[in-house]
């Protein structure tokens, strides 16, 4: 990245107060920036250290007055909304800094495999036989795709990602290291012998268009059908998507998360870590679940909030945590004041 603050600016929708012609090389906590970075303010609380450092320019909000003099050599660049403004600076800087097209020599691709146009292929990546990866993807190191997998137009596959045989990724999406998509689903049969017979996982996974997967998560292929992960889902790192679950559009689930089977969670849900989801249940749209909760049944009202195992509503939650408490005290901390009163 090598940018003047007046091109930025015009990239981003800013306006420039300042030296327009600085350049900017790199991007920068506001506490710790150089000489060359470009930094943001969108949290008041960190106001002071605006006036402190030693950034070139920094992304503030159109409506932002100084309550004390700048830095000299800071470069504003003032926005709708610094916070949006600065991650979209880092997603072009990000693409800027993205590997050259091409193919490492011992990268191993099947004869009848596709790859389009711009994509990277990294050292010692295997792609099997039928599959087909789309233009401007990049396929990093030691990724391994199966048979018959479809990888969408910009997609980024980081190192050690398994995509296994006959599941699709969409455009746009990004798996971070370690990720497995298409593992088999956890199905067994016990037998007369009292022993689990494996169910075969014949399904597949299907991911949609700007969806990113977090590290070591792991999203189980469906025994029959297709695990589905729909548009614009964002799933942090270690979590487990079980076989035959389905995940709405733009719904975010945060790390440690575990979705039993043939689960369905809906669009635009927010899930806090460590949740645990127990299987064949469904969750409206909108849903909030507080990190470390238990949803051991459906949640059937929309945009509702829920805490707790097994999970309530938030406000009944919170009530029982406050009887709780005073319980305890009655019962147990007020006994212990009066035994050390009498004892002193």
């Amino acid at each position: 990245m090598e940018v003047t603050a007046k091109a930025l600016a015009e990239r981003i929708g800013g306006t420039v107060e300042g030296a327009a012609d600085v350049i900017l090389n790199q991007v920068a906590k506001i506490e710790s920036a150089g000489t060359g970075s470009l930094t943001f303010l969108a949290n008041m609380e960190y106001e002071g250290f605006l006036y402190t450092t030693e950034a070139s320019a920094a992304l503030v909000a159109h409506d932002f007055v100084a309550s004390q003099s700048l830095p000299a050599q800071l470069t504003l660049i003032r926005v709708h909304d610094p916070y949006a403004a600065f991650a979209g600076v880092l997603q072009w800087a990000a693409a800027v800094q993205s590997y050259p097209a091409g193919v490492a020599r011992n990268a191993h691709i099947d004869a009848s495999a596709d790859i389009g146009a711009n994509c990277y292929i990294g050292p010692f990546a295997v792609i099997e036989a039928g599959a087909r990866i789309e233009a401007d993807c990049q396929i990093h190191s030691h990724v391994s795709i199966g048979r018959g997998v479809r990888i969408g137009a910009g997609t980024t596959l980081h190192r050690q990602v398994a995509v296994l045989d006959h599941c699709a990724v969409g455009s746009e999406c990004i798996v971070q290291s370690g990720a497995v998509i298409g593992s088999d689903g956890f199905g067994f049969a016990p037998n007369d012998a009292g022993r689990y017979e494996k169910v075969p996982q014949t399904g597949n996974v299907i991911i949609g268009n700007r969806c990113e997967i977090g590290a070591a998560t792991t999203i189980d292929r469906a025994t029959l059908g297709s695990t589905i992960i729909e548009d614009g889902v964002k799933l942090d790192n270690q979590i487990q998507i079980a076989h035959n679950v389905k995940i709405g559009t733009n719904t975010v689930i945060a790390a440690q998360t575990g979705v039993a089977g043939s689960t369905t969670i809906g669009a635009n849900c927010m899930v806090g870590g460590q949740v645990g989801f127990a299987g064949h249940i469904t969750v409206a749209e909108g849903v909030k679940i507080a990190a470390q909760s238990g949803v051991t049944k459906s949640i059937t009202v929309p945009n509702s909030i829920w805490q707790g195992t097994p999970a309530q509503p938030i406000k009944a939650y919170q009530s029982q945590q406050i009887a709780l408490r005073k319980l305890i005290r009655a019962l147990v901390l007020d006994r212990i004041d009066a035994l050390e009163q009498k004892l002193s």
